[in-house]
């Protein structure tokens, strides 16, 4: 079942189209990544998800019925431009901003304070915001997003300005969320993190949906028919003509041969040719990235848009 069904939704802003007709679907129990380049729509849908703005035309349905005020409450979102109380005792904000989400006093304390301990903040409960750096600002409302458990996550960027270690710790986290039931909306511009953990995909341009599926399976529809052979030696004999060498290069010993195919012939039979001429050492398809997907795609709408 999905949680949010989009269906036809349009908004216009002044002689601005930010959405155009779109629909798109959010799979219950799935990491989903928002994508498109600046000023695709993102932050209008992402906005009409929060309730903040609605849709000119068009509907949202949640959990499958239209989106309702009180849904709200099932809905956490990490805004890419984070905002907490500077001067403010953190114990105190965290603790006010887990009540504003519906959450007892008690039932606030003993969560924020499971997860101060399970991210290593503990030390900082009774600290202010201005002693934290950007970092442990972003684990904070991090925390204060998920601490009432929402179905439903939407979270804008939210890697943005972690080092390695705390940008894979809240990988991990957002992995271990989508395994314990809920569903979480990533949008980002890190291909990377979308490759790493995201399940589906939809792409947007131009207020449009120019993509949209599995991710893995939206790999295997741009495959190129290339892959990369590692043998023992260079080869001195004449390839045939449906192999199309791209490129050669040695790496110490060996040598990595990059070939193209074309589209009507089994793989098998270019690994069963180089097997009959030297000995392989490694052999893979050369499949696209996110990021190269990402690219063709928003080129090719912008040129057509032409």
């Amino acid at each position: 079942m999905n949680i949010v069904e989009v269906q036809h939704v349009t908004k216009n802003f002044s002689n601005h189209i930010a959405l155009k007709d779109l629909s798109l679907t959010i799979p219950r129990g799935s990491i989903f990544g928002l994508l498109g380049p600046n000023g695709a729509g993102k932050t209008t849908l992402i906005r009409m998800l929060n309730q903040i703005t609605v849709p000119d035309s068009g509907v949202i349905l949640y959990q499958g019925r239209p989106l309702q005020r009180e849904d709200i409450e099932t809905v956490g979102y990490l805004p890419e431009e984070r905002g907490l109380y500077k001067k403010m005792k953190i114990s105190d904000q965290v603790i006010y901003l887990a009540r504003l989400k519906g959450l007892p006093m008690d039932v606030a304390t003993k969560r924020l304070q499971f997860w101060f301990k399970k991210f290593g903040i503990e030390s900082w409960w009774n600290r202010k915001v201005t002693d934290l750096s950007k970092g442990m600002q972003q684990k904070i409302q991090f925390i204060v997003t998920i601490v009432h458990q929402p179905n439903l996550l939407i979270f804008d960027e939210p890697f943005s300005g972690f080092d390695p270690i705390n940008a894979e710790l809240l990988k991990n986290e957002i992995i271990e969320l989508r395994n314990n039931g809920a569903t979480i909306v990533l949008s980002t511009h890190n291909m990377n993190s979308v490759e790493e953990i995201c399940d589906q995909i939809v792409l947007l341009n131009n207020g449009e949906k120019v993509l949209e599926g599995n991710l893995n399976e939206i790999k295997k529809q741009f495959r190129t028919h290339c892959y990369e052979i590692k043998v023992a030696n260079a080869l001195d004999v004449p390839f045939p003509d449906t192999f199309h060498v791209l490129s050669q290069y040695s790496e110490n010993q060996d040598v990595i041969y990059k070939i193209k195919m074309d589209p009507s012939e089994n793989p098998n039979q270019l690994l069963a040719w180089f097997v009959s001429k030297t000995s392989i050492i490694d052999y893979h398809e050369v499949i696209p990235s996110m990021n190269d997907i990402f690219i063709e795609t928003i080129t090719a709408q912008n040129v057509n848009r032409k």
